[in-house]
């Protein structure tokens, strides 16, 4: 039996900020209706993966393929076709906090809309019946109206999930979408984005720091350290072990070098 096509793969991928070096030599591949974790430390390439994947980033190196295309090979016209098929959600949200909360979860239509149609709904919002549904089904259909800074984080958040589900994307990224919430705020986060890919058979790549969502929620997880995968396993066999190592290594490397700069000294 013939495996699919993956909705996302990268082949040799490498990506350097200056004399940075944030990924070096990645290959994976993500296939449909998959939900994926990315975890590592700050600084392991884990947004930079994501942004290799949406095409707001262009490789150093390699070629990144997304929904069956090369996007090293699109011109602009062509990326913003791919993306209107993937939906990103951003741990800063990615809102404009004095418009009221219809207008940010109609930004997700933008990428059908002409410019003169997103103008005028700022003036009187279109779509009115859509961005309540979508709100309704994040959890705050009272907000519909209400002024976007007014909210929690955790409303904010769920602002941009329904700007998303506006967008209705084949796939959603979410990079570190729960960084800035707390515990159970994080926790409905993740219980709403696993529900709202799984209800419409998405696939789902979520950088993460909390390791236990990442073994409860996804399906399976990549570990980052230093812009290399060092390992890439179903979230049932990804040990406690195997998850504590992608950070105690860093640790250990860190400490290593404040013992060899004390004994210089």
């Amino acid at each position: 039996m013939c495996q699919p096509d993956p909705i996302f793969e990268l082949n040799h991928v490498s990506h350097q900020f200056g004399t940075f070096q944030a990924l070096t030599d990645i290959n994976l591949k993500i296939f449909a209706g998959e939900c994926v974790a990315l975890v590592g430390s700050s600084g392991a390439g884990k947004s930079t993966l994501i942004r290799l994947l949406n095409g707001t980033l262009r490789p150093t190196e390699g070629e990144v393929w997304a929904l069956g295309r090369n996007l090293n090979q699109l011109s602009s016209r062509q990326l913003q076709q791919v993306q209107r098929g993937i939906g990103t959600v951003y741990q800063q949200f990615h809102l404009v906090d004095n418009l009221r909360v219809i207008h940010n979860v109609n930004a997700g239509h933008l990428g059908r809309w002409s410019f003169w149609r997103a103008l005028r709904s700022l003036i009187h919002p279109l779509e009115v019946e859509t961005a309540a549904k979508a709100l309704a089904q994040v959890g705050i259909p009272e907000k519909l109206y209400a002024r976007t800074d007014q909210l929690s984080g955790g409303q904010q958040q769920r602002v941009a999930l329904a700007r998303v589900l506006v967008q209705d994307p084949l796939a959603i990224l979410a990079d570190e979408p729960i960084a800035s919430l707390d515990p159970e705020s994080s926790r409905e986060i993740m219980d709403l984005l696993l529900r709202l890919t799984n209800e419409n058979s998405r696939t789902l790549v979520v950088s993460l720091h909390a390791l236990e969502f990442a073994r409860s929620h996804c399906q399976r997880i990549v570990g980052l350290r230093q812009g290399q995968i060092v390992f890439d396993a179903p979230a049932e066999q990804a040990t406690r072990e195997m998850l504590e190592a992608v950070y105690r290594l860093e640790r250990k490397e860190w400490m290593s070098e404040t013992v060899k700069e004390e004994k210089e000294k």
